[in-house]
């Protein structure tokens, strides 16, 4: 019984190929067992990142912002690899950018309207660039790629091994802009709320958390997938909407336990880290894999969006000077993933 478990969560094919014989109400049922492991995870991923926090000085948006999106990001990274390996762009691509639209529309949206979410402006004025930077170096590349050659536009190999390579400078920049002490922010304090462990047993739990929520966002993702597809969604919408929600799961849970716990600067830093893994790692690993061909829809739909929701952020970060984030901000998010959704289902 354990090989076979092991082999849904390793072998896609057989995963697939298990979930496509259950019926839409069974599907619907592993769905929310894999929420419930989501949640589980997230929680014990929040306190131990609090501890971790605490015993290392490390700001917790800092540690949000890199070892949390590093794990939480893994199933739009795996997901994005097999499409491509499958030779399916359209799902490989659009994963990764319509997990960015989800990640900071949907989700930072609702975080904002339901908890005061602090603006660390020393980390979000680097960070914050890095997000919104890789984004639209990614679309400018696919824009110089559709006027320049003759063929269908395509992110290449060099592209991807390019993100990559920006990928490892970003997060060697983040470690040092931490140890340097320019991440120290008056809003966050010290905190009495969870009880003393090792940092050892600290990273226990963040890994713990992290495979609880990474094994169910594995079978999550293909069982929304099959939902879908029975009822005729296309692939790249499937993609930028089911698939991608699925693999932004985690991100989601993580920052509702995040604001139950009284830790909104956590999800702050996932949601940025989260957006950069998505355009460096996930999108750069996906077109090593293999190149990437861009539909014809990205250019008026998918990437469009993906940059009003980014700049958007930017420029709620530089407007809020009382180092608090806005709810009319958060609606403006949430409104404008929510418009996104009903006009590809429409």
């Amino acid at each position: 019984m354990f090989q076979r478990v092991l082999g849904w969560l390793i072998n896609e094919a057989v995963l697939v190929d298990f979930l496509s014989g259950l019926s839409t109400a069974v599907l619907l049922v592993v769905i929310a067992v894999c929420v419930v492991l989501l949640s589980k995870g997230a929680d014990w991923m929040i306190d131990g990142v609090v501890e971790l926090a605490r015993r290392t000085g490390l700001p917790r948006v800092v540690i949000g912002a890199t070892v949390i999106s590093l794990g939480t990001t893994a199933p739009e990274a795996f997901v994005s690899v097999m499409a491509a390996f499958m030779g399916n762009a359209g799902l490989a691509l659009g994963n990764g950018v319509g997990s960015i639209i989800a990640d900071t529309g949907l989700i930072f949206g609702l975080t904002c309207l339901f908890s005061r979410v602090p603006v660390q402006r020393e980390i979000l004025n680097r960070t914050g660039w890095v997000q919104v930077g890789a984004a639209t170096l990614l679309v400018a590349i696919a824009v110089v790629k559709k006027f320049s050659l003759s063929s269908p536009p395509v992110l290449g190999r060099s592209i991807g091994i390019l993100f990559l390579v920006l990928l490892v400078i970003y997060l060697f920049m983040t470690y040092r802009w931490a140890r340097s002490g320019a991440g120290d922010d008056p809003v966050e304090t010290d905190d009495d709320g969870v009880e003393e462990m090792s940092v050892m047993a600290s990273w226990g739990l963040i890994i713990s958390g992290l495979f609880f929520v990474i094994a169910a966002a594995r079978i999550l993702v293909p069982a929304a997938s099959e939902i879908a597809s029975r009822f005729g969604v296309p692939d790249d919408v499937i993609a930028a909407t089911m698939v991608a929600f699925g693999t932004s799961l985690p991100e989601l849970i993580t920052a509702l336990s995040a604001i139950k716990k009284g830790y909104p600067e956590i999800t702050v830093g996932n949601i940025v880290g989260a957006d950069v893994l998505n355009c460096l790692f996930v999108i750069g690993a996906a077109a090593t894999a293999r190149p990437l061909a861009i539909e014809p829809n990205f250019y008026l739909f998918h990437f469009p969006v993906m940059l009003i929701i980014l700049w958007s952020l930017r420029g709620f970060i530089s407007i809020n000077r009382d180092h608090y984030f806005k709810k009319w901000q958060g609606a403006w998010l949430l409104g404008i993933y929510l418009v996104y959704i009903a006009l590809q289902y429409g």
